[in-house]
């Protein structure tokens, strides 16, 4: 398969599925379950930008199928999937990344309007 059809119809790594998919076994997404993946994952991309803000990185989308994490100063890495996410976040910030930080949860709260 090339490239171009690789990206129309691929495999979905586990965390880029809903919770709630009994039918997920790793297989091949296409057609209106991939509009609804598509969705999910944008939302998904989203909340991880907000929390990855506050540690000075951002993360993208790129091409349905993989992430483009950045930081301030331009350096970037493609994650995979967000299992992946954490570790290649944690490189590019050169400090832990600990979401349960009170620290951080209150930043969070406040920014999110909770």
């Amino acid at each position: 398969m090339c490239v171009l059809c690789g990206e129309l119809i691929m495999h979905v790594h586990w965390t880029d599925q809903p919770a709630h998919d009994v039918e997920f076994k790793s297989t091949v997404t296409a057609g209106e379950g991939q509009r609804d993946r598509m969705r999910l994952r944008l939302k998904r991309v989203r909340l991880s930008d907000k929390i990855l803000g506050y540690y000075g990185l951002s993360i993208r989308d790129w091409c349905g199928s993989r992430y483009m994490l950045a930081d301030k100063k331009g350096n970037s890495k493609i994650v995979y999937d967000l299992g992946d996410m954490w570790k290649q976040a944690e490189e590019l910030a050169h400090k832990k990344i600990d979401p349960l930080d009170e620290e951080f949860l209150n930043s969070f709260a406040q920014y999110s309007g909770a």
